[in-house]
């Protein structure tokens, strides 16, 4: 039986590590927190820091394992990346994997390759962040150059805002380092491809719905099918490709996040891993297509047949993130949260998670750590799905103070 190191043991990755042991492959799971909830979901963990390759290593020598993966956890890329390395296995390689998780070096890529993106200069103190809003201008989206799930992510209107948001923009960043971008208002639609010895396929493209104010960057809903058509989703897939082949990716799963406006469609951000956030369930449910099995080959050395990327359905779908503002969980102290039978008794309702907890403050979205679960929703039109997940969402009964 093969083996599998798996990166990461959280909440996120319990799911995929289940997977895995589905597929007939042993899982040893390495995460800092010795109560992760995947470590129950392995035949083995290891209470490691991941932030440590070398620690990393060690456990994968001692287990004898076949390859090394993650999923959602964008600082275990380099991790798992180096890793490979060390143990002599199939990986992405440590440069694909810097350019996928560190912005500066990402956004210098594609500048580089042509691939479309919003006007951009790396800020690392005030001196060098005033600069860069002389000359990116306002509005601006300030962000941390090496973080996810949306921490340190702001939106500044003027040189006050940026200055205000600065220091926690760097504390948010582990390397001290950020990023502002130029704001482009539009629809955001989240690509995924598979890239096979240079031979990239796009999977999916959905769309991304985000609220207005702080939680701008956070997506509260995912739509599939995207609804651009025509000249709009054909741009949308050449621009997917071309971020793909600039990171140098060659053998694994690409998640490149688009804006489409008016003027263009440019490239938000690029993540070579299978992402979080439930993104995972789009191909599954939208086209048949099972990106962890595909990971896992990948991971083993193992080639991917055309079957397992090739859709063998389209499904109209949508998932709906419980949220506060401006979803339908009310803010304030938790003080009892009520079963899914309703929610999951609503017409066209495949799927209900919540992790509440009571005693836990709920407050407006702000990061994806605002989110509290998810209502995924079947409909014979991505609308309609949309619909019925929004009103099953409304159907959890939460109570705070």
């Amino acid at each position: 039986m093969k083996t599998i190191l798996f990166v990461g043991a959280g909440r996120n990755q319990r799911r995929a590590i289940a997977r895995v042991r589905e597929l007939g492959v042993r899982v040893v799971a390495v995460d800092k927190n010795p109560d992760a909830p995947g470590f129950a979901e392995a035949d083995a963990g290891e209470a490691v820091d991941f932030a440590e390759p070398d620690a990393v290593a060690i456990v994968g020598r001692v287990h004898h394992v076949d390859g090394v993966m993650t999923l959602a956890a964008d600082r275990a890329v380099p991790v798992v990346a180096r890793v490979a390395e060390l143990l002599g296995l199939p990986g992405i390689g440590s440069q694909a994997a810097h350019l996928a998780t560190n912005k500066i070096a990402m956004r210098r890529a594609f500048a580089e390759q042509g691939v479309p993106q919003p006007r951009y200069a790396a800020v690392r103190d005030y001196a060098s962040a005033k600069a860069a809003g002389e000359t990116i201008g306002f509005p601006a989206v300030l962000k941390p150059a090496d973080s996810a799930g949306q921490r340190g992510l702001f939106l500044v209107d003027d040189m006050d805002d940026l200055s205000r948001n600065l220091p926690l923009t760097l504390t948010a960043s582990p390397t001290q380092e950020a990023v502002l971008e130029e704001f482009h208002a539009g629809r955001e639609v989240n690509t995924l491809l598979v890239a096979r010895e240079d031979d990239v396929k796009l999977i999916t493209a959905s769309d991304r719905l985000r609220p207005e104010g702080v939680g701008f960057g956070v997506a509260v809903a995912h739509l599939y099918p995207s609804t651009l058509y025509g000249d709009a989703a054909d741009e949308v897939e050449r621009v997917a490709l071309a971020a793909v082949h600039a990171i140098g990716l060659r053998n694994g799963i690409a998640y490149p996040q688009l804006l489409v406006s008016a003027d263009g469609v440019r490239v938000v951000e690029i993540a070579a891993r299978i992402p979080g956030g439930q993104m995972v369930e789009v191909p599954r449910y939208g086209v048949g297509i099972d990106l962890v099995e595909v990971a896992v080959k990948q991971a083993l050395g193992e080639p991917v047949p055309d079957e397992l990327v090739t859709p063998s359905f389209q499904q109209p779908f949508a998932i709906r993130f419980l949220t506060a503002e401006p979803g339908p969980l009310p803010t304030g102290e938790v003080q009892t949260v009520g079963p899914l039978d309703k929610a999951l008794a609503f017409p066209g309702v495949d799927r209900a998670e919540t992790w509440i907890e009571i005693g836990e403050t709920i407050r407006p979205v702000q990061t994806d750590g605002d989110r509290r679960g998810y209502v995924i929703a079947r409909g014979s039109t991505n609308l309609e799905a949309l619909d019925r997940a929004e009103a099953a969402a409304g159907l959890v009964d939460v109570i705070t103070r």
